[in-house]
């Protein structure tokens, strides 16, 4: 039991990391670091889901969900910006777990990292394709059926555009960081101008009277019973409510997946030139500007127009459609399209960086954690999975897997903040640049939050989360314990280092 639960220690973790061959090249600020946070958060959920949890959920008093999620959010986040500033080293939270729970649990979180960011991916890739597919139509160029997707083909359907992008923005990794930053920048400029616009343009069309009431009457919701019903009403029988006091909690439950992205943020360590400083800015400046953001656009969209009557599909659109105002309706379009291409690109990003990152560690094959000998990049893991996630967004229809994104973000935020607990009592000597404030009560209040969060999510989502733990625990017991850099290092006699095991290329 005790090699189930060996842990790397910081200093080792960190001399990996220093090994020419696979050793990724620093080159990112934290202004890189930032740019990259928003431009993973600022999906198509700030043109969407501020209207639609509007009217189904807080009325005008969306603006305080975004606060409160936000609030949460923060915690976490202060949470990362210890361990990345600490330990910066590329993984994320499977990174941090390794240095304090052990390596099954890291394992498992590097597992679990590896559905959220691959599926992610995928997700928004399917999504991006529709955005662009709809701009096609009104320009009055219509793809085939066979290359639109799944949803809707008769026999045989691939999403050409989706599996397009996929492959587009894995080549860009490929080529460098620098590069995929400069590109991100571009991107993300252009998404927060066209956010600016719609709530500079909205402010001029705001009625006080749509405010009235800021927090409706509470009107409790019928529990549920299938597998589709939040686990909490599963379990206790007892069913949230929407509008008043609880329907904020209620809402903020809901736009909290708005801010889900700026974790991948700490995939980035080992890549950026002062992660000591740069990567807390990076990360709690991208959720201070994200928030700031998606709060201004809740108080203009419920003061355009009357919550009641906000559309669920296109509520913002919609919203300047109905004053008369169609254009702006393209205009968010555009953004979400524009936006959407940076949240694929960093996810995939951190997906590359959590395969990488297990693979020199051993627990997958040493063959992926070899970097490009021009570029630095991690090019082998990054062809592959780009491969794959392409094939899967082309071929598949992902709506109802997407939730396995959120809950797998949730356990992450869950292991980190335990694991700031866990590495203060075990390791207090290790040189923290930043430091998690009110330790450990920020911590434990983090994974009470977080644990809400997640009893609310439907139970099929914890079953298939459930399953895929499941096969990830039977790879790392075949595979990942006994090819482990730490077990062989056990297994060498005293004095000896162990070298590569056999058929793996170093």
């Amino acid at each position: 039991m005790s090699t189930l639960f060996r842990t790397k220690n910081v200093e080792q973790s960190i001399r990996d990391t220093e090994e020419p061959e696979h050793s990724l090249k620093k080159s990112l600020s934290a202004l890189d670091l930032t740019v990259f946070g928003v431009g993973v958060i600022i999906g198509t959920g700030i043109f969407v889901l501020t209207g639609q949890v509007a009217k189904n959920n807080a009325g005008p008093a969306v603006s305080l969900a975004f606060v409160v999620a936000g609030v949460v959010c923060a915690l976490a986040a202060l949470c990362y910006a210890e361990f990345a500033s600490t330990v910066p080293v590329a993984g994320s939270a499977y990174t941090f777990s390794y240095a304090s729970l052990g390596e099954m649990p890291a394992w498992i979180i590097g597992w679990d990292l590896v559905l959220e960011f691959a599926l992610g991916t995928a997700v928004v890739a399917v999504g991006w394709s529709g955005y662009i597919r709809s701009l096609l139509d009104n320009a009055g160029w219509h793809l085939p059926d066979y290359l639109a997707g799944r949803d809707g083909a008769h026999g045989f359907g691939f999403d050409i555009l989706a599996a397009g992008l996929v492959l587009v923005l894995t080549v860009i990794l490929v080529l460098g960081m620098k590069l995929s930053a400069r590109i991100t920048s571009i991107v993300v400029a252009i998404k927060v101008a066209v956010v600016l616009i719609v709530i500079i343009a909205g402010a001029f069309f705001v009625h006080g009277e749509n405010y009235k009431p800021f927090i409706p009457n509470p009107q409790p919701v019928p529990a549920g019973g299938s597998l589709k019903a939040p686990l909490v009403q599963l379990m206790f029988g007892w069913a949230p409510a929407n509008y008043g006091v609880m329907g904020i909690f209620t809402a903020a439950s809901v736009v909290f997946f708005a801010f889900i992205g700026f974790d991948i943020v700490a995939t980035a360590a080992e890549e950026t030139r002062n992660p000591q400083r740069d990567m807390p800015r990076g990360i709690l400046g991208s959720l201070v500007i994200c928030t700031v953001l998606y709060v201004a656009v809740s108080i203009v969209v419920t003061g355009m127009e009357k919550y009641t009557r906000l559309s669920v599909e296109a509520p913002l659109a919609d919203a300047f459609k109905a004053i008369g105002h169609p254009w702006y309706a393209g205009v968010i379009s555009f953004g979400a399209a524009v936006g959407l291409t940076t949240v694929c690109l960093i996810l995939l990003l951190g997906q590359t960086r959590v395969f990488f990152a297990m693979s020199r560690d051993g627990l997958l094959p040493r063959f992926f954690s070899r970097v490009h000998p021009r570029f630095k990049t991690p090019h082998r893991p990054t062809i592959l999975l780009g491969v794959v996630i392409a094939v899967v967004a082309g071929f598949t229809s992902l709506s109802e897997l997407a939730e396995l994104v959120n809950i797998g973000t949730l356990f992450a935020f869950v292991v980190v903040a335990i694991s700031v607990i866990i590495l203060r009592r075990t390791r207090p000597d290790l040189p923290r640049a930043f430091r998690t404030p009110w330790v450990p009560f920020v911590p434990i209040v983090s994974v009470c939050a977080t644990l809400w969060l997640m009893v609310n999510l439907p139970a099929e989502t914890w079953i298939r989360f459930a399953v895929w733990m499941l096969i990830g625990l039977v790879v790392y017991f075949f595979y990942g314990r006994t090819h482990s850099r730490l077990a062989r290092r056990d297994e060498a006699p005293a004095g000896e280092v162990p070298g590569p095991p056999p058929g793996n290329t170093r």
